[in-house]
């Protein structure tokens, strides 16, 4: 039987190789590794708990502000710590700005090119572009001299031969079907999107200092509320921030969600394939910091088998990592899975010496663990997500849900799928950017009210603290679910273990040889040109994997 590698999967973060079993041009099985090392719990082993975050918001340099906050969750749950309303608001306000942030640049940077062909936007006419771009929304950049500049920017490279960004793509494949001018008006909002998400990451700035990596503290924030102060939170910064909540809402609904829907009335194929498990996870976004308030934006929830009539909540302490088919080892046995509070990082790599041709996938074959949710494999994420509150009728999902589904003429069994998954992204970004305008009028009331608290100092040194503490972080990042597991023991960290969503989706197989959503996502793709697996990209990138989360690399 054939075997189709991609190594390098590019346009992600961080790196993974695909290998998929082929029947001619139909792929029968496939596995994901992660071909990196992780090992971020063995550097925070021995380490000050509050500094924790501090390490752990490298583990990724797109998706630094979520682990931070899992981190110091977890740290707040463990020393037993509440946090200030208007930290928790401003931390949500940073989120918020992560989630339409992250989401947008997938979009257009990431996975628009696995369905927009820039070469055929050289075909479109620029008045018909304007045309129609004019009928999806009220953009105020739709003229016809606006879109002949960027089409003579797009011949200018592709005459001098140096496509850049463009470069090395399969634009010769037959399932590029978008018409000229919706290439056209796509491939000029791209280009725009590159501008527009350089300025609206400045709530991270003036919240927490800089971008990427801002500065967080365990607590609260480290950002003082002074209305009257220069240097501090002050009405103009909050002005500022206002101002670029407003860009982020008219973005999404101008250009994002618009280009969504025209790309994806063009593919409606892909909304019948590429969803793989049917089993959905979250392990959900508390409402304030913690998740033992029991109150939820996003609340827990499991659905088995598309079951969004019998969903259930989530019980933490069914949640278990596997390496039987990992490159690390168990002290209690490779064959069992482990709790995270009981997680072991232990380098083994088995598998063949570099360079190799295939990987052993009866073996160990990936530097990804196997995270399981009762022994079940789910898909973590957008979808997952959407799901979840279209099943329990929350934050105005299903009136979402169906009138875009009405759009595209589809039933709601689509949103099972490569497209549907894409979808789910774009609806929740509208989600998180409209929930960020109620955050912000919270945030505003509460300072107008008086309270300026941005810190909690009562259990900042160690002789507060218990001798033997356990406590974990939750929080929905983009990508999907986010855990941090945090042992404290004599003030220093004991054990630290990280559940990523990229682990989730991208694991390899477990002890009962149960794939994972990437692997059982591509079961069944019919590749037109296995020389150029367009259709393995646009699954996976759908998926919006961070490799660079799920395997953390360590130096020995």
């Amino acid at each position: 039987m054939k075997r189709l590698v991609i190594d390098p999967i590019t346009r992600i973060e961080g790196h993974l190789r695909i290998e998929a079993e082929l029947e001619g041009n139909r792929i029968k099985s496939a596995y994901s590794s992660g071909t990196m090392v992780r090992g971020i719990e063995i550097i925070l082993k021995g380490r000050d708990p509050r500094e924790a975050w501090v390490f752990a918001q490298r583990i990724c340099g797109v998706c630094t502000t979520v682990h931070a906050f899992a981190s110091i969750r977890a740290v707040e749950d463990a020393l037993k710590i509440e946090v200030p309303k208007n930290a928790s608001l401003i931390r949500k306000l940073m989120i918020g700005t992560l989630f339409v942030h992250d989401h947008v640049v997938h979009f257009y940077h990431l996975h628009a090119l696995d369905w927009v062909n820039p070469l055929q936007a050289l075909r479109a006419d620029p008045v018909k572009a304007s045309e129609l771009s004019q009928k999806l929304s009220s953009y105020e950049k739709s003229s016809p001299s606006y879109f002949k500049e960027v089409q003579d920017r797009i011949r200018q490279q592709i005459e001098r031969k140096q496509l850049g960004i463009f470069n090395r793509g399969y634009w010769e494949h037959p399932d590029y079907k978008l018409p000229p001018e919706v290439n056209l008006i796509a491939v000029a909002h791209y280009l725009d999107a590159l501008n527009w998400q350089t300025q609206i990451v400045q709530v991270h700035t003036i919240f927490g200092g800089k971008n990427p990596h801002p500065n967080f503290v365990v607590g609260g924030m480290a950002c003082p509320i002074d209305l009257q102060s220069d240097t501090a939170i002050n009405m103009d910064k909050l002005g500022r921030v206002k101002s670029l909540i407003d860009s982020m809402v008219e973005f999404v609904e101008k250009v994002y969600l618009p280009d969504l829907i025209a790309i994806a009335s063009f593919y409606k194929h892909w909304f019948e394939k590429g969803e793989g498990l049917g089993n959905f996870l979250v392990l959900g976004e508390p409402e304030g910091d913690s998740h033992r308030e029991g109150r939820f934006f996003i609340p827990p929830t499991l659905i088995k088998g598309r079951d969004l009539k019998n969903y259930e909540d989530v019980d933490y302490s069914k949640i278990k990592e596997y390496v039987t088919h990992s490159y690390y080892k168990y002290s209690s046995g490779d064959e069992k899975g482990l709790h995270p509070f009981e997680g072991e990082t232990v380098l083994n790599y088995t598998g063949p010496k570099p360079p190799y041709e295939y990987l052993n996938v009866e073996s160990k074959y990936s530097w990804l663990k196997a995270p399981r949710y009762m022994d079940l494999p789910v898909e973590v994420g957008p979808l997952a997500r959407i799901l979840a509150l279209y099943a329990r009728d929350m934050l105005g999902a299903r009136e979402l849900v169906d009138s875009y589904l009405a759009k595209l003429d589809l039933p709601f069994q689509a949103m099972y799928s490569t497209m549907g998954r894409t979808l789910a992204r774009g609806l929740e970004t509208y989600i998180y950017a409209h929930a960020m305008k109620r955050w912000y009028n919270e945030l505003l009331e509460n300072i107008n009210s008086g309270d300026t608290k941005t810190f909690n100092s009562s259990k900042w040194e160690p002789s507060t603290w218990e001798k033997d503490a356990k406590g974990f972080g939750l929080m929905e990042a983009p990508r999907g679910s986010l855990s941090h597991w945090v042992h404290i023991k004599d003030g220093k960290i004991a054990n630290y273990q990280a559940v990523v969503p990229t682990t989730w989706n991208a694991s390899p197989r477990d002890v009962k040889g149960q794939p994972s959503a990437y692997e059982a996502s591509l079961v069944g793709h019919e590749l037109a040109n296995p020389n150029e697996p367009l259709e393995v990209l646009r699954t996976i990138h759908s998926f919006d994997p961070c490799l660079a989360c799920a395997v953390h690399l360590y130096k020995l």
